[in-house]
């Protein structure tokens, strides 16, 4: 409760910053950011004042408790501002913005972005920002300030780099907090240099860095009709899908892990033949040809492998081989360290090089063969924790839809909403939910459902599915 409490008042603190934005445009709103900021302050700040003599030791159970009670905690609470502004009409519309906010998902129930105050654009370009890395940068600076194992929670997050390329956890958060605050600068200077209007660049810059796919516009990034802000945002959507120690290790003139990382050589070739195959899909179909289809082919292959979810044409339109092409694509996430999500590259091949050495044993029983990744023998235990990942994943997957079937979704929006929440993407497939839709129209169950996904994928799996098992309340 020590750290939930220090989190909610740092989300509250954040609030002011909205609050600063909408003052300078003379809108009343900010009135609102303030009041939402000073209730979340004075439970969080509360919180922390309350449980200040509490011991200082940190379970592996008490971390995996605290980060989901924490990650709810701050979705309860940023979702306020959305509700008391009255932009979403129900709390329960406004916990799902600020739940796929904070997870970087991208999902909206919000219409008419165009006319919405820049406060609140503001604020939802924030709440991502803070979702994709700052929030779990920040808790891993305050724990040890706190004295609390800050990299149990570093784990629980799944940033699954476990390298430690500097001493301590807070030099590591300081070191990555800066890369990301210097990465969104140059996305942002990067848009306004191909023409974008400087708010609309600075909020953009957020969600693309953080890959979480809010746009300040209803049609998304095809609002512009400006291929260079497409181009933009493909390079920093790959960049924030990339592990950020790696940048830290470059900033010390260490860039042999950079060009010799498996997982980034893995990760780009994904990303090249997938966009040659949407490429043909669109050309082949008519719908975008040459320069122009691979434009629009890279920018929405980039943005749903990453989970980003930003859109510039309805590729639903394509036709049912690219419906299935892009449902497909949406689970795989980018590398593991980013701010990305879905199940990861690094899982794949680890399966992979599973796979491999299983066939080897079998074609020669007598020999010894042992699975490698980036140079280094892969632990048995660890094939065991991916292959476990792979079945909570799917099993998750499978519940989920047909809970979302059972409420009264068809088919292919059931299952595109279920891989869109887990995978944390944003736009799934069908004319409701997809490119070109919104999840207003859907039902209070049906958003609930899918919050508790985008909550379950982004916390990858384990640290929430864990809580329901009646062993892990045992003493």
């Amino acid at each position: 409760m020590l750290v939930t409490g220090v989190l909610v008042g740092t989300l509250g603190l954040a609030m002011l910053l909205p609050a600063l934005v909408d003052l300078a445009a003379d809108n009343d709103d900010w009135m609102i950011f303030v009041s939402a900021a000073m209730v979340t302050m004075l439970f969080g700040f509360g919180l922390f004042i309350a449980n200040r003599g509490a011991p200082k030791g940190l379970s592996t159970r008490q971390a995996m408790l605290m980060t989901v009670v924490s990650w709810v905690a701050l979705v309860a609470f940023g979702a306020l501002p959305f509700h008391w502004s009255g932009i979403v009409p129900t709390y329960t519309d406004a916990f799902f913005e600020s739940m796929s906010g904070l997870t970087t998902t991208g999902a909206t129930v919000i219409t008419g972005l165009d006319s919405t105050p820049v406060g609140l654009l503001f604020w939802r370009g924030l709440l991502q920002w803070l979702g994709g890395l700052g929030i779990i940068v920040m808790a891993i600076a305050v724990l040890p300030m706190l004295q609390i194992g800050g990299m149990q929670l570093f784990k629980a997050e799944a940033f699954d780099t476990a390298e430690k390329i500097l001493p301590r956890a807070a030099q590591i958060s300081t070191s990555i907090t800066l890369v990301f605050i210097a990465m969104t600068g140059l996305s942002a200077v990067a848009y306004m240099a191909v023409g974008m209007a400087a708010d609309d660049a600075v909020i953009h810059a957020m969600t693309t860095v953080a890959t979480g796919g809010f746009s300040t516009k209803d049609a998304s990034i095809g609002a512009f009709n400006n291929p260079g802000v497409e181009w933009v945002a493909i390079v920093f959507m790959t960049l924030g899908s990339i592990p950020f120690l790696l940048y830290v290790q470059m900033l010390q003139g260490k860039f042999r892990p950079f060009l010799a990382d498996e997982q980034v050589k893995a990760f780009l070739a994904f990303l090249g033949v997938a966009i040659l195959m949407a490429w043909m899909m669109a050309h082949f179909g008519k719908f975008h040809v040459g320069l122009e289809g691979l434009r629009h082919s890279a920018f929405n292959v980039v943005s749903i492998v990453t989970g980003t979810g930003y859109s510039s044409t309805d590729y639903g339109l394509w036709g049912s081989h690219a419906v299935a092409f892009f449902f497909i694509i949406m689970f795989a996430g980018g590398c593991a360290g980013s701010t990305s999500c879905g199940i990861k590259i690094f899982r794949f091949q680890v399966l992979f090089e599973a796979v491999r050495q299983h066939i080897a044993q079998v074609m020669y029983p007598h020999g010894v063969f042992r699975a490698h990744f980036n140079g280094k023998p892969i632990e048995d235990r660890v094939v065991a924790s991916v292959m476990s990942f792979f079945f909570l994943f799917m099993a998750s997957f499978v519940v989920l839809a047909l809970l979302l079937r059972f409420s009264g979704l068809d088919t292919i929006t059931a299952l595109s909403g279920a891989g869109t929440a887990l995978s944390n993407v944003g736009p799934g497939l069908g004319d409701i939910i997809g490119p070109a839709g919104n999840f207003q129209s859907l039902s209070d169950v049906q958003k609930w459902l899918l919050a508790a996904g985008m909550l379950l994928g982004r916390l990858e799996l384990f640290t929430v599915l864990v809580l329901f098992l009646p062993r892990f309340w045992r003493s």
